[in-house]
């Protein structure tokens, strides 16, 4: 099932999507709904974020080829980052271009989405933690990130998460074909196969560091083919069997 939340009319909702209609839900998206019976078409709607992490806990170096990329070891454990909610963008928003840097780099990723509570959960309970699966792009001020040390000040800027353009529920995310496209030109181009650590580990080892809450998301890493953004570009993440994230960089 594709969760999503949108506005129509100055009202913001809830539903899920069939093909090209949305049909309306009422409740707690993170916890029981049911159907209220109204149904529109996709293209009526403004899509919003399809949820509000209160932190996206991003895991850098996790494919192989991009660590390569980039002139750095193979980790041996997940290395970790942090976004701030602040960061978040919906499907179609625009990412601003901060004055401390001089270039935007994309990065196309495969977010988890938490769906309870998770301290401490053990790799074989970690998919009874996992509400679904959504696309993100891990914005990043290139120029700034090689010489702090840490990544926070590079990709922690407002307008550098975005994410969508819904939750898919239904996926085995073991071996999903992703793809960034820059303009119309593919990018990055890789399957979740070749993860270093897969998702489902990714959620139990950050759960034994911070307690993580509904809602929550974790960027599971970025292939090789990262690279700048101009003002004005358009790109586009796609994953196999969740969908089509686009957002212009201002």
């Amino acid at each position: 099932m594709k969760l999503l939340r949108y506005t129509h009319e100055g009202r913001e909702a809830f539903g899920f999507l069939r093909k090209d209609t949305v049909y309306e839900l009422r409740g707690d998206l993170l916890g029981e709904y049911e159907a209220t019976g109204a149904a529109l078409p996709l293209t009526a709607l403004t899509l919003l974020p399809p949820i509000n992490p209160t932190k996206a806990v991003c895991v850098g170096l996790n494919y192989r080829d991009h660590a390569e990329e980039m002139n750095l070891e193979i980790p041996d454990e997940p290395v970790l980052f942090l976004k701030p909610s602040t960061a978040l963008l919906p499907p179609g928003g625009t990412i601003r271009w901060p004055r401390l840097s001089s270039q935007i780099d994309y990065e196309g990723e495969l977010a988890i989405v938490i769906g309870k509570t998770a301290h401490e959960v053990p790799p074989e309970r970690a998919k009874e933690y996992i509400l679904g699966y959504t696309c993100a792009n891990d914005v990043t001020a290139r120029d700034l990130q090689p010489g702090h040390g840490q990544w926070t000040l590079a990709k922690g800027f407002d307008t550098f998460l975005p994410l969508g353009p819904w939750v898919e529920t239904m996926l085995d995310p073991g071996a999903l074909e992703i793809e960034t496209l820059l303009d119309g030109r593919v990018m990055q181009r890789s399957n979740t196969r070749h993860l270093i650590f897969d998702p489902l580990f990714l959620l139990s080892y950050v759960s034994q560091v911070m307690t993580l809450l509904p809602g929550d998301v974790i960027l599971t890493g970025t292939p090789s083919g990262v690279g700048p953004m101009v003002h004005g570009s358009q790109v586009e993440i796609r994953i196999e069997g969740i969908g089509s994230l686009q957002n212009t960089l201002e």
